[in-house]
C-alpha cells in the first residue's frame, strides 16, 4: 500500500490525523494505543467538517493541565519506554529529532537541551505518534508528497510574533521543495513540516498508482482563497502485480581531477550518511586530456541539498549537476527467517512474474563470516541452500 499527501494547503498535525481517521483509522483503537505510551489526561475529538462542500475530518486534541512544556529528553524517553512497536517508536523520535535539531540550531544550544514549548505539549505528541501509529495500521509501505505550499505574514507563540514560516518550519524543510503562496497564514506548522519530512520518500506530482481512497483532514480556520484541506490518497503501485515500483529520484554529479584519492573511501561514507541511494566513481578524462573521477549520487529529492553540501565541502569541486531520473524496482521487504545461523534478517525480492526469491544481507554474512572465521560465500550458500530445504 502506498500513500500520496496532496498538501495544496499545507499541513499540520491534527490535519494529518484528520486525514488519516477520514481513511478509516479507528478512532478508539487510536487513543488506545496512544494511553499506552503512558500518556494521559486527553482526549481526541473528531468532528465532521465542510470545507468549501468537501467533507473532512476536524482533529481537536482536549489536553487536561497539560504543562505544554517539555524538553527533548523528556519527549524521548517517553516515547522509548512505551510498548509501541519498535518501528512506530523509531519513526515517532526521527520526527521529534527533526523538530529538535531545528529548535538547537535557532537557539544556538545542543539537542539535549532544547525546551520544546508548543511542540511538548500533549498536543503534539498525539499527533506524531499518532500519524506513525496510523501509517502502521493501514500499512502503509511508501509515501510521497506533493511540493508544500508556504504561507506568509506573522504568527505568535511562546516565543513572541515571529515570521510566516516560522524558523523551525524553515529549519525542518531544508531539502524539501516548496513553493509561496500570497495567503497571509501559517499554512504548515513545525509539527507538519516534521511530519512530512520524515514520512514522504519523495515529492512532486503523483505516482502511478491504482487509487482505493482518500481522505480529508481540515485545519482549524477557514482560508478565503483555498479549501484548508489536507489530502491524502492511498493505494497500490499501478505496476504492483508485475512486482515492480516506480518512482524519481535525482542523480547529483561532479568531475575531479586535482583530488587526493584517500578522500573517495571518506566521502562515500560520508554520503550514505547523508541519505544517498547509491554512490558511484567513473574513471574520466576531462580537459587537456586529464584523467578524472565522475562522483554519481542517487538520492531522494529530500535529500539533494544534504548530499549536494557534502560533495561541495568535503571535495575539490567548485560545483555540481543535479537532474531528475526515473526508476523502476522490482517489490522487495525485509523479513526474519529461521536459518542454521539462528534468526536472520533477509531480503524478499517479488519477480516481474510475482514468484519471490530470497536474499541474505551482506552486513549479517560478513558478521557471521567474521565470528566463526569462514569465508563469506560459504555463508551465503549455507543461508539459500537451508532456506530452500
Amino acid at each position: 500500500m502506498i500513500a500520496y499527501f496532496d498538501c495544496f494547503s499545507g499541513i499540520s498535525g491534527d490535519m494529518t490525523l484528520g486525514a488519516f481517521i477520514d481513511l478509516g483509522v479507528p478512532v478508539e483503537w487510536l487513543k488506545e494505543s496512544l494511553e499506552s505510551i503512558p500518556i494521559s489526561g486527553f482526549d481526541l475529538a473528531v468532528t465532521g467538517v465542510s470545507r468549501n462542500g468537501i467533507h473532512a475530518k476536524r482533529v481537536q486534541v482536549d489536553a487536561e493541565d497539560d504543562a505544554q512544556s517539555r524538553h527533548y529528553a523528556d519527549i524521548r524517553s517517553l516515547i522509548e519506554k512505551s510498548p509501541l512497536p519498535t518501528n512506530v517508536k523509531q519513526t515517532s523520535l526521527d520526527i521529534f529529532e527533526k523538530i529538535a535539531v531545528a529548535e538547537a540550531a535557532i537557539h544556538d544550544c545542543p539537542i539535549e537541551k532544547v525546551h520544546f514549548h508548543e511542540v511538548g505539549g500533549l498536543d503534539a505528541i498525539v499527533d506524531i505518534v499518532g500519524t506513525v501509529l496510523c501509517v502502521d495500521y493501514l500499512k502503509l509501505r511508501q509515501i510521497f508528497a506533493s511540493r508544500i505550499p508556504l504561507g506568509n505574514g506573522f504568527v505568535s507563540c511562546s516565543h513572541g510574533t515571529l515570521p510566516v514560516p516560522a524558523p523551525a518550519t524553515l529549519k525542518i524543510l531544508k531539502g524539501v521543495p516548496v513553493y509561496g503562496t500570497d495567503i497571509p497564514h501559517e499554512l504548515v506548522t513545525p509539527t507538519g513540516a516534521a511530519i512530512i519530512s520524515v514520512l514522504a520518500e519523495s515529492f512532486g506530482k503523483m505516482p502511478d498508482m491504482i487509487i482505493e481512497k482518500s481522505g480529508y483532514g481540515a485545519g482549524k480556520r477557514d482560508l478565503e482563497s483555498i479549501p484548508n484541506l489536507l489530502r491524502i490518497v492511498t493505494g497500490t503501485a499501478a505496476d504492483h502485480q508485475t512486482g515492480r515500483r516506480q518512482d524519481s529520484i535525482v542523480m547529483v554529479e561532479t568531475c575531479i581531477d586535482d583530488m587526493n584519492p584517500e578522500v573517495f573511501s571518506f566521502l562515500m561514507e560520508r554520503l550514505f550518511d547523508e541519505g544517498a541511494l547509491d554512490v558511484y566513481w567513473v574513471p574520466v578524462f576531462m580537459k587537456k586530456n586529464r584523467p578524472g573521477t565522475m562522483v554519481q549520487v542517487l538520492c531522494r529529492e529530500n535529500r539533494k541539498e544534504a548530499v549536494i553540501d557534502c560533495i561541495l565541502s568535503e571535495t575539490t569541486s567548485s560545483g555540481v549537476r543535479f537532474y531528475d531520473v526515473g526508476r523502476r524496482t522490482l517489490a522487495r521487504e525485509q523479513i526474519t527467517v529461521d536459518t542454521i545461523y539462528g534468526s536472520l534478517q533477509v531480503k524478499r525480492i517479488i519477480g516481474p512474474d510475482g514468484s519471490a526469491r530470497i536474499v541474505p544481507e551482506y552486513e549479517v554474512c560478513k558478521k557471521i563470516a567474521r565470528e566463526r572465521n569462514i569465508p563469506i560465500r560459504i555463508v551465503y550458500d549455507s543461508i539459500i541452500t537451508s532456506l530452500n530445504k
